[in-house]
């Protein structure tokens, strides 16, 4: 760029220029880097004009001072104005001195303030410096107001590069806003380096844009690299704040305390946070009704709180708010939004119910029961159908008998009073009731003079009702000796009727009577022996024998009662010994204990006498009897009797001398305890039993279906005897086993049915008893055959290597003796088996 004459006024600021550079160089030791600050023309009064770094310069300073009044400077390098300042044509400057009181050590920095449009104006005009000015190609802060309204194009800044000093260089930008969404919003001139917009930007739409700046020349040189360009939007006012709900709805309870939180509101600004625009500021404009003022609301974070505690939800039950907020921290140019809010009242039970009257009348018959005699009403203000409402009934005195109850009716929350126990006319003709109610909920406020319960009086006449007799009490008791004579009498139960608390008129039926021991008067209800009476006998319980009698009076109304009948003991039962058998294990034993009762009462009963009854010397020679209490004694044996079965009579007596005998049984057994004797058969025992176990029994069924079938051979042998002679052939030794291989048997074979009657079928051969041993398995493989040889034998017929058949050797006729044993043979061979399984059966029983 050309550089143009400077004038005489540049020449001054030039010359001082360099007379403040001279003076840089003397203190270079002792100074920092130099800060220059671009600033408008007037500084206002308290502004922040910039930062500088001090840290960089001297960490350790402790004291900063300006040597320029007007400027003042904080620990964070803040450059703030104290004065309003106008800067003139020339560049102005001051000093930041860093100082550390501990050390003396000092430090300076100088601060330059040039005004920006003579900047842009010397780049415009192409001036020439004599100095070399700082570089220009750097990212430079650059800002405009959202929703602007121009003129347009506006100019925003210049962009400008020192190599322009050199080449002729061309300026353009790339970026959102030029070439991207949204397009054509900036431009830069290519020569000039200023940079337009074009048109409003909304700063909630675009906060900022951040651009590309180039430099180039003509033939397409970039002597610089590319320059980033942010542009902030600056905010604007333009948003009202809006609440977060159009109608915001509380609940809080009546009677609450003063500062209690209702709720809390809240509404958001769309405007750049942190800034004025969105700083907002909560208040009530208005109340519903409006008097008197209940609430209040935090300007800040709007909350509702209570500003009284008179709350009371029977008088008003809901309050309607209009609320507002504001921006710019409620100042009146802000922007403002209204809204509504409403609280709703809460009941709490503030209010006891009352009874609408103070006393009740009414009447009931006597002897009536579960029947509502009364309904009484209350008065309660709070909240109905809920606990502070409902009401609970009680009653306080007069129900001592437990005659009434009074519930609630869920519907009408009345009290209900209702008889649940007969009343009795002839005993009480009026009884007078305290009632008393108050709610489910319990009472919210605090104890005051009056009491917390609402009471009142309730009197009920009792009506008197004709009744028939009254059995009472309905159980009466006599007393009769257990030996009364037939025919004895005695009270009996006693009816009356209530209304003259007399028995006349009344007539008596026995209803039970489990013996039929007594019968009861008609009249008078008196009862009379009708049999002995025992009070031992098993329908007796704890010495009281039961009757059921029935009264009734002239009109046929009726009660009924149990007369118990105290049997009184008298001495007519001997004690005895009630278990009769005695087991005396001789090799551990010498004595047994005998224990004897009485089923008298005990004063008819023990101690007890035991004496041996019997008029032989036997009994007085053999056993001994030895007192051991009141009611048991020792029975011990003495010369040593032998085991057995022994009867000793033992005659007890009570202590009024009742007395009677019992015949002991008493066993001396050959034994351990008690048990052994009486599960062992002992031969020594006297009367002793055998018992036969399972095993013992099954071996004597065996030994006699052993016994039948030799009955059964003795028999088959004797008949064939009888039919032909017995010969004794003399190839007895040649009998043989033979293993046939023949499948399945041919029409000639020999077989056996069983292992005593053999048939032939297609032999010559006769007889009803065949050869012993012969058999076929029927479908098998092999079939054995014991053949004692006629003309022939087996031996003859047997091939080389081979096993032949009788069959397969028949060539004439075979005769086969089918009866060849004698009586003699068989006896000789079954008596030796006979007595062996005789023994083994003996064995099984003796086990």
């Amino acid at each position: 760029m050309a550089a143009a004459r400077p004038s005489g006024s540049w020449s001054r600021a030039l010359c001082r220029l360099l007379l403040l550079t001279l003076a840089i160089l003397i203190f270079a030791s002792d100074a920092c880097k130099n800060v220059t600050l671009y600033v408008p023309f007037k500084l206002d009064a308290e502004k922040l004009i910039g930062r500088v770094n001090l840290k960089e310069c001297f960490t350790a300073a402790n004291l900063i001072h300006s040597s320029d009044p007007d400027f003042q400077i904080l620990e964070d390098g803040s450059v703030y104005t104290t004065n309003t300042v106008l800067l003139s044509s020339e560049k102005r400057s001051f000093t930041i001195l860093l100082s550390n009181t501990e050390n003396q050590e000092k430090k300076k920095i100088f601060v330059f303030l040039e005004h920006q449009t003579k900047v842009l104006k010397k780049r415009q005009t192409k001036e020439t410096v004599l100095r070399r000015a700082k570089r220009r190609w750097a990212p430079i802060p650059c800002s405009m107001l959202e929703n602007s309204l121009g003129p347009f194009p506006l100019f925003l800044q210049q962009v400008q590069s020192d190599t322009a000093q050199n080449y002729t260089i061309y300026y353009s930008i790339r970026g959102p806003g030029v070439d991207q969404e949204p397009r054509n919003l900036f431009y830069v001139e290519r020569d000039t380096g200023n940079l337009y917009c074009t048109r409003p930007v909304d700063r909630e739409q675009y906060e900022s844009f951040e651009i590309i700046a180039f430099a180039t020349t003509p033939d397409g040189y970039t002597p610089e690299l590319p320059l980033p360009l942010i542009i902030k939007i600056e905010d604007e006012n333009d948003n009202y704040p809006i609440f977060t709900e159009e109608t915001y709805t509380f609940t809080i309870f009546e009677n609450c305390r003063v500062g209690t939180t209702v709720g809390q509101v809240c509404a958001t600004d769309k405007d750049e946070p942190d800034t004025m625009h969105t700083r907002l500021k909560y208040s009530i404009i208005g109340q519903v009704p409006p008097s008197p003022t209940l609430f209040s609301m935090h300007p800040t974070t709007g909350v509702i709180t209570t500003t009284s505690s008179q709350l009371d939800r029977e008088l008003i039950d809901k309050y309607q708010l209009k609320i507002k907020v504001q921006d710019m921290d409620g100042q009146y140019f802000g922007l403002q939004t209204t809204s509504t809010c409403i609280i709703n009242i809460d009941d709490v039970n503030d209010n006891l119910p009352t009874f609408t009257r103070t006393s009740y009348v009414t009447s009931v018959e006597e002897n009536t029961v579960d029947m509502e005699i009364l309904r009484v009403t209350v008065e309660d203000k709070d909240l109905v159908n809920t606990a502070n409402w409902r009401a609970n009934y009680t009653i306080l005195k007069g129900n001592e008998n437990g005659n009434f109850k009074i519930v609630t009716d869920a519907k009408t929350n009345e009290g209900i009073l209702c008889v649940v126990k007969p009343l009795n006319y002839e005993e009480k003709q009026q009884v007078i009731l305290q009632i008393g109610v108050v709610n489910e909920a319990p009472f919210s406020r605090e104890a005051s003079s009056r009491s917390a319960m609402s009471t009142a009086t309730v009197t009920v006449n009792v009506q008197d009702q004709d009744e028939g007799p009254e059995c009472n009490p309905p159980i009466q008791t006599i007393r009769m000796n257990e030996n009364a004579a037939v025919g004895t009498t005695s009270n009996g139960y006693k009816a009356y009727d209530p209304d003259t608390r007399s028995s006349s008129g009344i007539r008596y039926k026995k209803l039970t009577d489990p013996t039929g021991w007594v019968t009861v008067d008609e009249n008078t209800g008196s009862i009379k022996v009708f049999r002995s009476l025992d009070r031992e006998a098993e329908t007796i319980r704890n010495g009281i024998y039961n009757i059921t009698v029935l009264a009734s009076d002239q009109a046929g109304r009726t009660c009924t009662g149990t007369l118990g009948i105290i049997l009184q003991d008298v001495n007519d039962n001997g004690p005895f010994i009630p278990k009769k058998t005695v087991i005396i294990c001789k090799p551990t034993m010498s004595s047994a204990e005998i224990v004897a009762v009485d089923p008298d009462e005990p004063i008819n009963g023990p101690p007890f006498d035991f004496s041996l009854e019997s008029s032989t010397s036997d009994v007085q020679r053999m056993w001994r009897l030895n007192e051991i209490n009141d009611t048991a004694a020792r029975l011990s044996y003495q010369n040593d009797p032998a085991f057995g079965s022994y009867v000793v009579p033992i005659t007890v007596r009570d202590r009024l001398g009742m007395s009677s005998v019992t015949s002991l049984d008493v066993i001396l057994c050959d034994c351990i305890t008690e048990n052994d004797c009486t599960h062992r058969a002992d031969p020594r025992i006297g009367g002793g039993g055998v018992q036969l176990g399972k095993w013992a029994i099954l071996a004597i069924l065996l030994g006699i279906a052993l016994l039948f079938c030799i009955l059964f051979t003795l028999v088959c042998g004797a008949s064939g005897v009888s039919k032909q002679p017995k010969v004794i052939p003399d190839d007895l030794a040649q009998q043989n086993l033979i293993v046939s291989n023949t499948e399945a048997p041919g029409d000639d074979k020999v077989y056996s049915a069983n292992g005593f009657t053999t048939q032939t079928v297609g032999a010559s051969a006769q007889g009803v008893c065949g050869t012993m041993g012969s058999g076929v398995k029927n479908g098998g493989q092999e079939t054995i055959e014991m053949v004692k040889g006629g003309h022939q034998t087996l031996e003859s017929c047997r091939g080389a290597g081979h096993h032949h058949t009788l069959d397969s050797c028949r060539g004439g006729h075979t005769e086969v003796d089918n009866c060849r044993y004698t009586y003699s043979e068989w006896h000789s061979f079954t008596q030796p088996r006979l007595g062996e399984e005789s023994v083994r059966g003996h064995t099984l029983i003796k086990n």
